[in-house]
């Protein structure tokens, strides 16, 4: 019986100690190349980076960057379910929230970085809704 308590006096011991001890695996962040929507040359169509690699556990910084003229309705709702978002960041503005968000709209050029760490690996497709059949579409993978 002794033992059982010694043994459960140390476990709380280490959980009470974990937090102070815990990587913020924010701070170690890696800036992905951006992902483009559209070019400065009048083509709304073409899409620069559409295919991301990452790594499960790691933390990133993605820049998804609108240069056309279109209304770029940026959709990924697997891969959004499936990371822990730190923070998404517009025009020096912060969001940060408990959830996912449905989707990001660009209604002019600009852009929107998300800080976010891959959870889940698997791959996920994003889409700019409305302009798939231009091929404003790609892939996100998590291994």
């Amino acid at each position: 019986m002794k033992a059982l308590k010694l043994a459960a006096l140390f476990g709380a011991l280490l959980c009470l100690a974990a937090p102070a001890t815990a990587l913020d695996l924010t701070k170690k962040r890696q800036n992905l190349p951006d992902l483009v929507l559209g070019n400065e040359d009048g083509n709304d169509f073409v899409v620069e980076n559409k295919d991301i690699e990452l790594e499960a556990g790691k933390a990133y910084r993605l820049r998804i960057v609108a240069k056309g003229h279109q209304e770029y309705k940026f959709y990924a709702p697997e891969f959004f379910r499936n990371i822990w978002f730190n923070q998404i960041v517009i025009e020096h503005k912060e969001i940060h929230g408990s959830g996912p968000p449905d989707h990001l709209e660009f209604d002019d050029p600009g852009e929107i970085a998300i800080e976010f760490v891959a959870i889940k690996p698997g791959e996920y497709k994003w889409y700019s809704q409305g302009l798939e059949a231009k091929g404003l579409t790609g892939t996100i993978s998590v291994k």
